[in-house]
């Protein structure tokens, strides 16, 4: 099979924050000039001094700037940008963004709109997957309701009592937790749908629902899959992703200590007769829940790069990012699945500007004091420098701190050493309760599912407690020196009586079981 070849030498990267400094930094690797965009609030960003050239698209607000899908292409264009890489959120799932890149002769860095819609609408990605052998779980699309948004009992009732209770109404568009009800038995369906349907309508769009079997306390692991444009796939191993708080994922790690070689095999093959299935092109990830048997299941396919693709690439020794610039000029996959394989054990974290002990809420402000941790084995994408502002606009994540080492329980210990070496001051972080998760006995045995964090951290409190809080200030006040201003705050006088460094204090972010 003979496939064009696209030359690409100007990428514009359509994203912000940390993934878009990825992207423009395997650019600078290739040689590839880059383009970024930004908006008014991001004009000083990390991402846009990086780049070659950088165009402003509009206001702070998401839907006047980074999904104006519109305004990037005209950006590109004015720019002589070849192709287009999307990141992942904002128009790096939309189809017709993608459409739109390919009728202004722009490289989509992604799979085609026709894989995007397909995948990304759930009732039709399951029977792709029936259809090619994969298992699924055991689920049916829901009648629709009246033009008032009332389902009819007896005939939602019928095909709830079919798939079996307890199950799961979900969104058919779209996903992370939105138009998600959990229903025990006939007589909370109608309700589930109704609520499910409007909560659907109003984060995507479309309230069309349906119906799954619940699995009790799963696993989420999922593979990562690429494909090329000459039919070519491969997987590039599991994801253990079951730590995550309102269905998003906080932790993630390579391998998952929950499977063996024979499973592994085995959910492999499926990740990829997936990908063959849509004749997928470009890295994507296909997702499974495990049960307590060990049998397991599709969820669904992101179309995308995932948040989590660190941990690949330290296992593996793969750029991920410039596989996928590759392959989308027409080349074929770098590696077959024989030279692919995964050493050692790789975990990350994510760290956010939030308050776990405040539901979580986003803690918004400026940086003044950051230092992230390095060493062996550590790595940090970021997309943010002490100064900057943590803002109401955008994700509140600041970084995701990954760490390799031989096997899990090392990288486990690197993991908590980084995350005690990584002071942040002006907003409020999750570093403690990362912590507390990996300090947990049942973390270290690798018993883990969805539920996780809500079994064995509920209302969780900080352990440190004000003394140590007020350490934390004094070491930011040194770190910023006497009389100095950051952020227009002005440093803190430090006491000569104290030791001579504040961290001592802190007692180094130490947590019970972690030394």
């Amino acid at each position: 099979m003979t496939v064009a070849r696209r030359e690409i030498r100007t990428v514009l990267v359509a994203n912000r924050g940390e993934i878009a400094v990825r992207v423009i930094r395997a650019c600078r690797e290739m040689g590839l000039r880059t383009v970024a965009v930004c908006s008014s609030a991001d004009r000083r960003a990390l991402h846009a001094e990086l780049a070659d050239v950088v165009v402003e698209l509009g206001p702070p607000e998401p839907a006047a700037s980074y999904l104006r899908g519109d305004l990037i292409i005209k950006a590109a264009q004015d720019t002589f940008a070849d192709a287009i890489h999307p990141g992942y959120g904002f128009l790096a799932e939309n189809a017709g963004f993608a459409e739109a890149c390919a009728a202004a002769g722009l490289v989509f860095i992604g799979p085609s709109a026709q894989v995007i819609r397909t995948m990304g609408e759930k009732t039709a990605a399951r029977a792709v997957m029936e259809k090619a052998g994969v298992p699924v779980v055991p689920g049916s699309l829901l009648p629709q309701p009246d033009p008032g948004g009332v389902f009819d009992a007896a005939a939602v009732g019928k095909v709830c009592d079919k798939v079996g209770y307890p199950l799961m109404v979900k969104a058919a568009f779209g996903g992370g937790g939105k138009g998600m009800r959990l229903v025990q038995d006939r007589a909370q369906v109608v309700a589930a749908c109704e609520a499910a349907a409007r909560e659907a309508r109003g984060a995507f769009g479309d309230g069309t629902v349906y119906v799954e079997r619940y699995i009790a306390r799963p696993r989420h692991v999922e593979f990562q899959v690429f494909g090329d444009s000459q039919g070519g796939a491969v997987h590039l191993y599991e994801r253990e992703c079951s730590i995550q708080r309102r269905h998003q994922k906080i932790i993630e790690e390579t391998p998952s200590p929950a499977l063996d070689a024979a499973t592994r095999e085995a959910m492999g093959k499926a990740a990829v007769a997936a990908a063959r299935a849509v004749g997928y092109e470009g890295a994507g990830t296909v997702e499974f829940l495990v049960d307590a048997q060990g049998d397991f299941f599709f969820l669904e396919m992101n179309t995308r790069l995932q948040v989590e693709h660190p941990v690949t690439e330290l296992v593996t020794g793969q750029d991920l990012v410039r596989a996928q610039i590759l392959v989308a000029g027409g080349a074929p996959l770098p590696w077959t699945q024989e030279q692919l394989s995964s050493r050692g054990h790789a975990i990350e974290c994510r760290v956010y500007a939030e308050d776990p002990e405040d539901n979580f809420m986003p803690s918004l402000g400026p940086l003044l004091l950051l230092r992230e941790p390095s060493g062996p084995g550590v790595r940090v994408d970021s997309g943010v420098r002490q100064g900057d502002e943590v803002s109401l606009y955008y994700d509140p994540m600041i970084a995701k701190l990954s760490v390799h080492a031989s096997d899990r329980r090392a990288a486990i210990e690197r993991m908590a050493a980084a995350l005690r070496d990584y002071p942040i001051l002006g907003v409020t972080t999750n570093i403690e309760y990362l912590l507390t998760v990996l300090g947990h006995p049942a973390f270290a045995a690798g018993r883990l599912h969805t539920g996780f964090l809500d079994e064995h951290l509920p209302g969780w409190r900080s352990a440190r407690g004000e003394d140590a809080a007020l350490a934390l200030a004094a070491a930011g006040a040194a770190e910023l020196g006497g009389g100095a201003r950051m952020g227009g705050v002005a440093a803190a006088t430090i006491d000569p009586a104290q030791p001579a460094s504040p961290w001592e204090r802190l007692g180094r972010f130490r947590h019970p079981g972690l030394g």
